[in-house]
């Protein structure tokens, strides 16, 4: 998950820079694992790399995050390169 802070949680992370793991504990406890976390500089200001059950589940943590007007999201699903080479050979 990509996300990018508006103004307002700039200025909440400023404040309290401690809110984000506590936001990582707010993700975990809607059944996402939360695997690594990196600040970034440039387009996007944070990268998530979280594990969840299925695509709702992570649906729900995006449109949660979203929803307090602090930060955007963009979610991405991986697929482990090993995953990917097995369904291509099954259609072999």
């Amino acid at each position: 998950m990509l996300s990018t802070l508006g103004p307002d949680g700039s200025a909440r992370l400023r404040e309290a820079p401690e809110r984000l793991r506590e936001v990582s504990a707010e993700v975990e406890a809607m059944g996402v694992k939360v695997l690594h976390q990196f600040a970034l500089l440039g387009q996007w200001d944070f990268l998530n790399i979280l594990e969840a059950p299925d695509a709702t589940t992570i649906a729900k943590v995006a449109t949660t995050l979203a929803a307090r007007g602090t930060l955007k999201t963009t979610t991405l699903q991986a697929i482990e390169i090993d995953e990917l080479i097995a369904a291509l050979e099954a259609d072999e």
